[in-house]
């Protein structure tokens, strides 16, 4: 079972979410809201979650091709729903820059394999909204 931790830290919205070995950030709500734009909202959270759990995923995956990735960035964009409460993403999209000497087809195959099939956060986002991706190498 996975644990995280809410603490309160100000008088506003802002909150320290803290995992099981004592890793931590800094969420908080808009001004609008309450919050003092301390730090990411939850919905970026889960974007920057998806980011993460995917480039995870790619770097073993081309790792495991032996294929030479110096670095990773990854854009991830979403649309939520207007008007509604609560208000779900309906489009997610991740863009990736790969850095090195990769081969196209496997970084194609490494990202559709990340996104499709083992990035929980991606899959978990799909039941609501449409995910997509692209990407780029760069030499």
């Amino acid at each position: 079972m996975i644990k995280i931790e809410l603490n309160r830290v100000d008088d506003g919205c802002a909150m320290e979410a803290v995992n099981e070995s004592g890793k931590k950030i800094l969420l908080d709500g808009s001004p609008s809201d309450g919050g003092h734009d301390r730090g990411m909202r939850p919905m970026q959270v889960l974007l920057a979650a998806m980011g993460a759990c995917s480039a995870i995923d790619v770097i073993s995956i081309l790792r495991k091709q032996r294929e030479e990735l110096k670095d990773i960035k990854i854009t991830v964009t979403g649309e939520r729903e207007k008007d509604a409460v609560p208000s779900l993403y309906t489009e997610v999209h991740a863009h990736y820059k790969l850095f090195g000497n990769i081969n196209e087809e496997k970084a194609r195959k490494a990202i559709s394999l990340s996104v499709g099939k083992y990035c929980s956060v991606a899959k978990t986002l799909e039941k609501n909204a449409k995910v997509t991706h692209s990407f780029e190498i760069i030499n």
